[in-house]
């Protein structure tokens, strides 16, 4: 069964991920979606509110019941392999354009996963509120082609879940948001120094050492 069927789609609702969860536990298939023209509650890590408003972005779930640990990642690369070549995946669940939030992944895994990816498409950033505008961006493309940017979304994730890890991996060293940037979490403060082979991010620390962040540990800031 291909990615995104079934799809369930809604004009408006909560979140989408909280819909595909409750699909999920009730045994719901692999490959299953989740979409909405407008969200009204979705979150991001850290409980952070994602803002979807009508008919100019994807807001979109999907269960996975066969993924693997470096699932966000893949992910992150799909919404920058559609985005273009100037998308960067900034680690370890955004992607950017030109230093600005277009995309946010948020994985919830219990046995399933379900994958929730936000994506401004066509979203003019200028009505967003405040908060949001300041770090957001948007794809710039017209609303009608909303449908036809899932569609190559659900595609190139079927590539990248199906690739070989050191493939991702490789892809994801190219599109190094935080290389060689000042990057700043709870515990101090040093330079992107790229992703190992786990899918962890290494940051060159002040005194010359590397050390290794993983993703549910910090809280990134750059």
């Amino acid at each position: 069964m291909s990615l995104g069927e079934p799809r369930e789609h809604h004009a408006s609702i909560g979140s989408t991920n909280e819909r595909a969860r409750e699909l999920a536990e009730e045994g719901a298939a692999h490959g299953t979606l989740v979409t909405a023209s407008e969200q009204t509650a979705g979150r991001g890590r850290q409980g952070r509110s994602w803002v979807t408003p009508p008919d100019v972005a994807i807001a979109a779930s999907l269960i996975l019941r066969e993924f693997d640990d470096l699932l966000p990642l893949r992910a992150g690369l799909a919404v920058a392999d559609v985005a273009g070549p100037s998308a960067l995946v900034k680690w370890p669940n955004d992607v950017w354009i030109d230093g600005r939030k277009v995309a946010g992944i948020l994985v919830e895994a219990r046995g399933w996963a379900v994958l929730g990816i936000g994506v401004n498409v066509a979203v003019d950033v200028a009505a967003l509120p405040p908060e949001a505008a300041a770090v957001a961006g948007t794809l710039g493309r017209d609303p009608s082609e909303l449908d036809a940017t899932l569609s190559a979304l659900l595609s190139a994730l079927e590539t990248r879940l199906d690739e070989p890890k050191s493939a991702t991996l490789e892809a994801l060293r190219e599109r190094d948001a935080l290389l060689g940037k000042t990057v700043r979490w709870d515990g101090g403060e040093g330079i992107g120094a790229g992703i190992d082979d786990t899918g962890a991010l290494l940051v060159q620390l002040p005194d010359g050492t590397t050390t290794t962040l993983n993703a549910g540990e910090v809280t990134l800031s750059v």
